[in-house]
């Protein structure tokens, strides 16, 4: 954007990063999550309100470093054993949650008098869950180990390759011609990849990285091949079809048993550098513009209320032999839809579907979503339970049923 432009990199970085930390700081001592000041620091700063800084593509580039890098920190804080035990109700809770919010969503449009390409792409647009949020707030909390947070972890991954074919289908139908075999071989790539990283990636790094470490001299070599391990992982799963980060959490999964404290600490270190562009950057694409009439504003509540309801309903029936609390847990933690309904929504504008008060009302309802699912996230997991919601605990193992 225009006002981006007389900011050279540095001066950008210094507002976006001091904005975001003192905010987060504000959150913290008003008892509210930090990262919810950094993603507001963003709506304060950006075009919305003080207009010092924009979307532009270094915002975008330091974002997309800051998700790469969270999901990398949130892989290696978790056990890939215990990740892959919860594989059956995450494959369910994914499955459900993306079927009945594109449902719902392409209803709604329909009811409400927008096209059946308009309609589709509304839909499509609630699937795909944001997990960088929802990582982001539990492993700030040390919530990764509990056995919801796993199936979240798990279902936004399968998640997020059933929304690829879902876009390419929608995609497909915005030209006119939906390739099947295209769709078939793509989905096939990403969900083979997927696999092999998740069963087997932490047996093979366990084996490789300390026979490559021994015959390395430069310094932090570690650190070095957990770093070209993060991107190649990246770039492949770009390549199959999937998200960078889906790749970024999948290095970080395989490296979590042989990553030193070293290795984690200077992790830590670049993860705390570049999220909060990412938090941040979420902010900048908030357009309270999009609020300037009842009918607008009415259109936006009611895309809300549908994409929180339906992954809280949609994820919840797929864990709902857990408990009604793990139920609100992981229905809650599925509902961000951040950048990927963002994607969705820009897709459907440029290729002529999307009119543009519903493609405000959909950004709108990505930003929404992401805003409100640290402090629904808070809400569910501080409040007591008589379900044994944690790594250690007992708890029902569909998998080997059916093994």
């Amino acid at each position: 954007m225009d006002e981006t432009a007389s900011l050279s990199l540095p001066v950008m970085m210094l507002v976006v990063f001091a904005a975001a930390k003192l905010l987060a700081e504000l959150f913290e001592r008003l008892g509210q999550p930090g990262l919810l000041g950094e993603i507001l620091a963003g709506v304060l700063i950006g075009p919305s309100v003080l207009h010092l800084v924009g979307p532009d593509a270094r915002m975008e580039t330091l974002a997309e470093l800051g998700v790469i890098f969270l999901l990398f920190r949130v892989g290696l804080e978790v056990n890939p054993e215990e990740l892959w035990a919860v594989r059956g109700t995450a494959m369910i809770v994914a499955t459900i949650g993306v079927l009945v919010p594109l449902g719902a969503g392409y209803f709604f449009m329909r009811w409400w008098g927008a096209a059946s390409p308009a309609a589709i792409f509304v839909g499509a647009a609630m699937v795909a869950t944001s997990v960088g949020v929802t990582a982001q707030a539990l492993s700030a909390r040390g919530l990764l180990s509990q056995r919801a947070s796993r199936i979240i972890l798990a279902a936004a991954v399968i998640d997020d390759v059933l929304g690829l074919i879902v876009l390419a289908v929608v995609a497909g139908i915005a030209k006119g011609k939906v390739n099947v075999v295209d769709i078939v071989v793509t989905a096939a790539l990403a969900c083979a990849f997927t696999v092999v990283m998740a069963r087997w990636g932490s047996h093979a790094f366990r084996r490789a990285v300390p026979a490559l470490h021994s015959k390395l001299r430069a310094g932090e070599s570690q650190f070095n091949i957990a770093m070209v391990s993060l991107f190649a992982l990246a770039a492949l799963a770009a390549w199959t079809g999937v998200a960078a980060i889906v790749g970024a959490f999948l290095a970080g999964l395989a490296l979590s048993q042989t990553a030193t404290e070293r290795v984690r600490d200077l992790a830590s270190g670049v993860n705390e550098l570049f999220v909060p562009f990412f938090l941040a950057g979420i902010g900048l694409h908030i357009d309270l513009g999009v609020l300037s009439d009842r009918s607008s504003i009415t259109l936006v509540a009611a895309i809300f209320a549908i994409a929180v309801l339906t992954k809280l309903v949609g994820c919840g029936l797929g864990a709902i032999g857990l408990g009604w609390r793990e139920v609100l847990k992981i229905g809650f933690g599925m509902v961000p839809r951040g950048e990927v309904g963002m994607v969705v929504a820009q897709f459907g504008l440029a290729a002529g579907v999307l009119s543009a008060r519903t493609y405000g009302a959909v950004v709108f309802m990505a930003m929404l979503t992401t805003v409100a699912t640290p402090v629904l996230l808070r809400f569910v997991f501080e409040q007591p339970s008589d379900d044994s919601g944690g790594g250690l605990a007992p708890e029902p193992d569909f998998d080997s049923q059916a093994a």
